[in-house]
């Protein structure tokens, strides 16, 4: 496959994050970091990227990144171009505002259950991965924070013993497009929402429904709301 494409990725080379051994597969953890970077937008959408290109970019080779990116195209996450790579696909502002409505229906009501269903030991459990949210905020590292996002708020819904629902968020949490990331990143902003975690892990052990609501609700506004405006 050719290495050029229609536009380059500015942005420094990326290291290739370690999920904490949750995943075994090396072409697994390719396709997570190349699918955190076009959630959090350093993919833009329109673009096509080659697979040379791309593995520059994370400090691997073509193969597996060309292998990740095919999976992504099965996920309808990008789309093949014949002689020089893959397209990012676009996704319409009605279709991200639909995707946050479903997410909230889902996520808040269970999260809210969570409050008085989960033992404190299951919870704490978790803490590790929202302070990798904050961390990775504050160091403006926007995959390494898309990639602790998804692994928190999948883990917490896995206490509610539902892997279809899971499976669901999963793959609306794929297809959503974080754009205003880097906005939030310079700004100072971004930490803000990532501490979030934190206060709804600490309502969540303090058995308040009632917080775990409100901090859920503000939450995920944010996707469609204070991203979204910038």
């Amino acid at each position: 496959m050719p290495a050029t494409r229609s536009s380059a990725p500015s942005a420094a080379p990326a290291a290739l994050p370690v999920l904490g051994g949750k995943k075994s597969s090396y072409r697994e953890r390719v396709a997570d970091a190349l699918r955190a970077a076009l959630i959090a937008g350093e993919l833009r959408a329109g673009e096509v990227y080659s697979a040379p290109t791309l593995a520059a970019r994370f400090g691997v080779s073509a193969t597996p990144v060309r292998e990740a990116m095919l999976d992504l195209a099965k996920e309808g996450l990008v789309d093949t171009v014949p002689n020089k790579g893959f397209r990012v696909t676009a996704v319409s502002e009605k279709q991200l505002d639909e995707y946050t409505h479903i997410r909230s229906l889902i996520e808040i009501p269970t999260t809210v259950q969570l409050a008085t269903t989960v033992d404190r030991v299951s919870l704490e459990a978790l803490r590790p991965a929202a302070r990798e949210i904050v961390t990775a905020a504050a160091a403006g590292d926007l995959i390494a924070y898309v990639e602790a996002d998804i692994r928190f708020h999948l883990g917490l819904l896995a206490l509610a013993g539902n892997a279809h629902l899971v499976e669901v968020v999963g793959d609306l949490r794929k297809r959503s497009r974080l754009y205003g990331l880097n906005a939030l990143v310079e700004a100072g902003r971004l930490r803000d929402s990532a501490e979030e975690h934190l206060e709804l892990l600490d309502a969540l052990v303090d058995r308040d429904p009632e917080a775990v609501r409100r901090v859920m609700t503000r939450h995920l506004g944010h996707v469609r709301g204070l991203w979204a405006a910038h």
